[in-house]
């Protein structure tokens, strides 16, 4: 069981931290919310943790070291790391989802770049997609549709944020849109960096990332009518106020240089009424087909991963632990 002081601790860590999140929370049953708050706080500690911090190689192998205490039941003295035990132990989470969003913040520590659009979904599959799997377990749901479409909508909502914040990126030395769209616009990345600007081509890149990111949230809702009807309303919510972003940017004129788009609170209230009666409809709508649709190839070990019985060491850590050993190689190397 969760304590309740280690709980009221990730749900103010939240509530300052991402009150997006915390907003689309309150729509959750008290069983889904609860412990989506302790697994959203720890994966915002370790985002924090990498993005913030100075010493970022190091910060990704001291959450290394976090993970593999919270799953051999010995967590460190911390409100987050005891509420993420709780959870790994009440709701069986495989191993591999976390260990997948310790990969992508690797990834961030090196400064990794991508060469295609299915780069970007990698990166995004581990970011996000790992949390949108993780909120199905949360929930009880193992059924391989279902996660798929949460893969969607968490690889959707990454994208969004890639686009939303290319100048803040490009400030920070970092790169995320794809290099080979660089390339078919005649613009080389590394002149980008060194003098960010919302040049025509720039806005292109942003403007195809977020219609990609506009498929993938239509594909997503499929997936919300295989959830528990109490948590439909709070997915909606997710689903809704991020996509709200895509717009904001696109009425800049795809300027995520020198402006960064947001949504008013009353925007976002009037989508969490949209969230409300589309739960509503739900119940009496029937099933898309394209709930069916195969997964991306680019998430497809995380639907493999939650779909099965957790094992106590999955063959994914092979991987992981080959990608802590570049991480080592760049570290010296640095």
């Amino acid at each position: 069981m969760m304590d309740p002081a280690d709980l009221e601790h990730c749900r103010e860590a939240i509530r300052h931290g991402s009150l997006s999140f915390y907003t689309a929370s309150r729509l959750l049953p008290a069983s889904v919310r609860d412990p989506a708050l302790a697994l959203y706080a720890f994966c915002r500690l370790a985002d924090d943790e990498v993005d913030l911090g100075d010493a970022k190689i190091a910060a990704v192998s001291d959450l290394k070291e976090r993970l593999e205490l919270a799953f051999d039941g010995r967590p460190r003295n911390a409100a987050p790391d005891r509420a993420f035990a709780a959870i790994i132990e009440a709701f069986d989470m495989p191993r591999a989802l976390p260990e997948a969003l310790l990969e992508g913040l690797a990834w961030d520590a090196m400064e990794r770049q991508y060469d295609t659009l299915s780069g970007v979904r990698s990166y995004s599959a581990r970011v996000a997609a790992a949390v949108g799997a993780m909120m199905c377990v949360l929930m009880r749901v193992r059924n391989r549709d279902a996660l798929a479409r949460a893969c969607d909508l968490g690889v959707a909502m990454q994208l969004t944020n890639i686009a939303r914040d290319v100048g803040e990126d490009a400030a920070e030395g970092r790169l995320y849109l794809p290099r080979d769209w660089f390339a078919e616009e005649g613009l080389i990345p590394e002149e980008f960096l060194a003098d960010p600007k919302p040049t025509p081509q720039v806005r292109d890149m942003t403007r195809r990332l977020l219609t990609e990111a506009d498929a993938l949230y239509a594909k997503s809702e499929a997936g919300v009518s295989a959830l528990p009807f109490k948590a439909r309303t709070g997915i909606y919510a997710a689903r809704h106020i991020y996509a709200a972003i895509g717009p904001q940017v696109a009425k800049a004129g795809y300027d995520n240089i020198t402006r960064r788009a947001y949504t008013s609170k009353g925007t976002k209230l009037g989508l969490l009424g949209l969230s409300i009666l589309r739960t509503g409809v739900s119940t009496v709508a029937p099933q898309s087909p394209i709930l069916y649709a195969r997964a991306l190839p680019e998430v497809q070990f995380l639907v493999d991963a939650a779909a099965d019985a957790p094992a106590a060491r999955s063959d994914w850590s092979d991987t992981l632990y080959a990608t802590f050993a570049t991480l080592k190689r760049h570290e010296t190397a640095g």
